[in-house]
């Protein structure tokens, strides 16, 4: 669980809105902090195949999951990856995104 704004946010919750987009074949969220040393959700994106890394659609993203959500819950950060770090039973290893990123 990741506290924003002294609310809790679940990164599943937002990771499942993720992964509704066309684009998005699987997502991880995870907690980092911004330039006020604030907790804000990060989501580390893999893109189907024929999407494109961009602005354009990191954006579409941030806006996909205000749409759905809270607004304290949407990504503020999204990085694009070819692969997320998971464990032998293939649980998503966010204490690496945290630390490698």
């Amino acid at each position: 669980m990741l506290k924003v704004g002294g609310i809790w946010v679940s990164p599943f919750e937002v990771e499942n809105c993720l992964v509704e987009h066309l684009a998005v074949f699987d997502a991880a969220v995870v907690g980092m902090e911004d330039d006020k040393r604030l907790i804000k959700p990060k989501a580390f994106i893999i893109l189907r195949a024929g999407y494109e890394p961009s602005e354009a659609l990191s954006y579409e993203l941030k806006k996909w999951v205000q749409g759905r959500m809270a607004k304290y819950k949407y990504p503020r950060w999204i990085e694009f990856v070819d692969a997320l770090p998971k464990s032998a039973t293939g649980k998503i290893q966010r204490h690496r995104l945290r630390n490698t990123f």
